[in-house]
This record gives C-alpha cells, structure tokens and sequence, in this order.
C-alpha cells in the first residue's frame, strides 16, 4: 500500500518532471521524446470535461460502432487515451467527492453517500473549508468556473462559490430533466438551474446550454491569467431525452425510468454532447489558448442501460470492471505528444496532484492526496506503466475491490473472487484457488485499507440495480437503500 511519505515523494516527482521537460534535460535530444510544442514557462489553463453515466466503450476510438463521436475521436488523436482508467466509485457523487479532493471519498461522510440523494441532500455535502482542486488552483493565480451538475451537497451550507469556484452555472443535484431543468416530472416542482446560488429559468436542451456557456466563458479569457473550467456534463445520464425529445420530456412523470429511452436516442444524447465539446474546442482554437491548455475528458462512473461497456461486464453500481472502468482522453498540444494510448493504471483523485503539479503549485499537507500524479505518464512518452493499488467498496451486496497491478480481488455478496483483469477482462476465471497466496495478500490489504476509512454504518444511503428492474439481475436480493 502507498504511504504518505511516498505520496509526496510522487507528487514532488511530479513537479520536477515537469520543470526537467520545460527546461529540455529530459529526452535526451531526441525529437521523438519530447513533446511537440513548448509552452514558455506560462501556467497551462485547464479544461476538465466530465460526462455522467459514460461507458468504456460508448466512443469510437474505445469501439462504439453504432453511433459516432466525431469530435472526441479527434481530441483521442491529437492527445493520449487512457486504457486503464478507473472511476473513484461505481456512482456520480462518491466520485465527484474523490474528483474534487484528490482523496478516498470514504474519508469524508457525504462521500459514504451512493449517491447524495433523498434525506441526505440537505444535511450532507462536501465541506467548505477542506482544500479542493478549484480552491488550490485559485490561491494559485487561477480563475475558476463550474458549468454543470455540482452534486457534492445542498444549499445554504454547501456549494460551488464556497469550494473554490468563482463562477457556477448549472445544477446542484443529480439528474435533471434536459428541457424543464426539474429533478422530477410535475408543475409544483422547482427547477434545479442556478446562476451562483440564484435560481434562474433558461429554455433550452441543457446540454447545448453547458455547451454554449462553456464557450462564452472561454471568450471572456486572455493568456494573462490562467483559467481552470470545470464542464461537468449530466449526459448522457437519465432522463432518456435527446436534442429533439422535448415532447416526451413533458410526458415523463419520473426522471427515474428504466421502461423509456432506446439505443437511439442514447446515441443522439452522446452525439450532442460530442458536438457540444467541439464547440468547446473549437472557441478554444478560436481564442488562441488551445495550445497551453490541458483538456481532460472522462467518466463519473460506469456504464447504465444503453452504454456499451464491452469487453467488460458490469455496470453502473458495480465493482465489476464495466461499473468502474471509464474513458479518459487527455490533450495537451505544448506538452503531450499527440497519437499516443497508454496502459498507465489510474484514477480520479489523481487529477488533484496531476494538474497541481502542472500547474507549480502544491496540496495543502494537512490533506495529503491518495491520489498520484500522472504528469510524467502525460509529458515523457518513455514512461513506463506504474503499479498502482487500489481499493473500493459499495454498500449494496456489500461490494469490495482492489486493483494491483493486473490482479484484481472482488467481493460480492459474500462471494469472494481473484481475476487477471489483463487476461481476463470479463471476469469470469476466478483464480483464488490457483493462486492462494494472491488472493490472501490482496483480501489483507483491502481490510487493512479500510480500517483508515469511515465505517458504513445503516443510515448510509445506496442504490443497485436488482431484479426488478434487469433480468440479467434475477435473483439478486434486493439493492436499494433510500431514505
């Protein structure tokens, strides 16, 4: 397991990678293992794109085949894909906690929350005064912006403007429907829209509206003072509703509907939010700040009904690879070598230490990051795959995980597996018995991990998927625990 004192070690190494690169000792010469183009020493602005609910596989360049993702295709090729790439938690909120943080969401209680809904809105939410990815870049010199789904607690006592950001427009909760901005169906409910801590109305398919605003926000910018955006997307998440769907958005009486949508329409919502990012891109371009600008593009969590998470099984939910595992597309022009994929093992929380490190600056040490920085992986094409462990939980069926190297341990339902997710990426060749010692070591360390974490105790709200909803769950003992 990582201690401390090696998570600092790795994040200063971090650090004088990139001032090695800038300085041009690494590569020895080589054109080849240098990046392409160098920015003058300037801070790179930072663009960090989250969809919600995205498979592993619902982009072309991960093997979707029956709708196109044009613009995310191009941004893969230009930059680096991640093949190894992991979600902190198989739902959106617990992994917005580990995003923003850089830290297990277990360390803090809303992050025990899968997801911060129901009775726990109000009362649970990231806390104001814990360092945040937006509050370190800001005390760096940064301006800092959310467009989109929040999801880490409630009005009045939590927020974007009181966790770093300096300007927020979208949703503080969940899902909202695309078109009336309601987190459910009826006249008497209010709209989750807000601009700051002001609720506003705007009409409009709420994925061009974070699109557009996104794009508006980077033509307020000037290469005098870095920017780091937040674009948190909610598609292609739940209500099935795309571009052209505003007459089934009024039919709909619950956001939660697991008999609506189709194939097609998930691809016309993944197809907008496609054409929204190369909007995003383009004012990019158009401004001049495309190439000192980090633009990260990845997952909340795995996979729901339409997503195509192949070759892995699992979903939205789940420990299982298709429940955690996620796209990741990273561009870089002044920095990252375009056309590369890596194996590199990683996951959210490492982008706190990753983009503090590109940008000079440091994590506060009274919360030292769980997460690593990958900026060597990102800027020095030599750089091998490192060996990463890693551990979740979930509540429902009593789920628990650990990664090592291409080992993986998985518990469900007081069912215990080994699997070589290298070998076997849709675990189905339990190895615990072939390779004891394995499975002893990983099952310890995951014990031994979770005595630092907080306990899930019975007002812990979660939700899976169970027979009542999906044949392939039949059997399964129910899996949701609301309040």
């Amino acid at each position: 397991m990582t201690t401390p004192d090696a998570r600092r070690r790795r994040l200063l190494g971090g650090l004088s990678a990139l001032s090695l690169s800038s300085s041009g000792v690494l590569g020895g010469g080589s054109v080849l293992a240098q990046p392409v183009r160098r920015a003058k020493h300037r801070p790179p602005n930072v663009i960090f794109m989250l969809a919600d609910d995205l498979g592993w596989g619902d982009l072309g360049v991960y093997g979707q085949t029956d709708f196109r993702t044009p613009q995310l295709d191009r941004l893969a090729r230009q930059g680096i894909r991640f093949t190894q790439a992991y979600a902190n938690s198989a739902v959106c909120s617990a992994t917005r906690f580990g995003l923003i943080t850089g830290r297990y969401q277990y360390r803090l209680r809303g992050g025990l929350e899968e997801p911060l809904a129901g009775a726990g809105v109000g009362a649970l939410g990231l806390p104001p005064q814990h360092p945040t990815l937006p509050s370190l870049l800001k005390a760096a010199g940064y301006r800092t912006a959310l467009l989109g789904k929040w999801h880490l607690g409630a009005l009045p006592t939590f927020g974007p403007l009181k966790s770093g950001y300096d300007l927020f427009f979208g949703n503080y909760g969940g899902a909202i429907d695309y078109f009336t901005h309601k987190p459910n169906g009826g006249e008497s409910v209010p709209e989750d829209l807000y601009e700051g801590e002001v609720p506003v109305h705007k009409v409009g398919y709420y994925t061009d509206l974070l699109g557009d605003r996104a794009v508006d926000y980077i033509g307020q910018q000037s290469a005098a003072q870095p920017f780091f955006l937040s674009l948190h997307f909610t598609a292609p998440h739940w209500p099935w509703e795309g571009p052209q769907d505003e007459a089934v958005s009024r039919e709909i009486k619950s956001l939660f509907h697991y008999d609506g949508g189709s194939l097609e329409t998930y691809g016309r919502m993944v197809g907008s939010l496609d054409a929204a990012i190369g909007r995003v891109l383009k004012a990019l371009k158009d401004k001049g700040l495309d190439d000192n600008t980090i633009v990260v593009f990845t997952s909340d969590n795995g996979g729901e009904r339409f997503s195509r998470n192949w070759p892995f099984s699992g979903q939205k939910t789940e420990l299982l690879e298709g429940g955690v595992r996620v796209p990741l597309i990273v561009r870089w022009p002044a920095r990252i070598r375009a056309g590369r994929v890596s194996d590199q093992v990683t996951i959210s929380m490492d982008w706190l230490p990753t983009l503090l490190a590109a940008a000079g600056a440091q994590p506060d040490p009274a919360y030292v990051p769980d997460g690593e920085s990958i900026l060597p992986t990102l800027i020095e094409p030599e750089t091998p795959p490192r060996e990463r462990t890693l551990f979740w939980r979930y509540k429902v069926l009593e789920q628990r995980a650990v990664r090592s190297g291409d080992w993986k341990y998985l518990r469900i339902n007081g069912n215990e597996f080994l699997f070589d997710v290298a070998k076997d990426p849709r675990e189905r060749a339990n190895l615990a018995r072939r390779h004891p010692e394995v499975f002893t070591r990983l099952r310890q360390q995951w014990e031994s991990w979770n005595t630092g974490m907080l306990p899930i105790t019975d007002d812990v709200r979660t939700f899976g998927v169970d027979a009542e909803t999906q044949a392939d769950h039949y059997g399964s003992p129910s899996a949701n625990t609301r309040r």
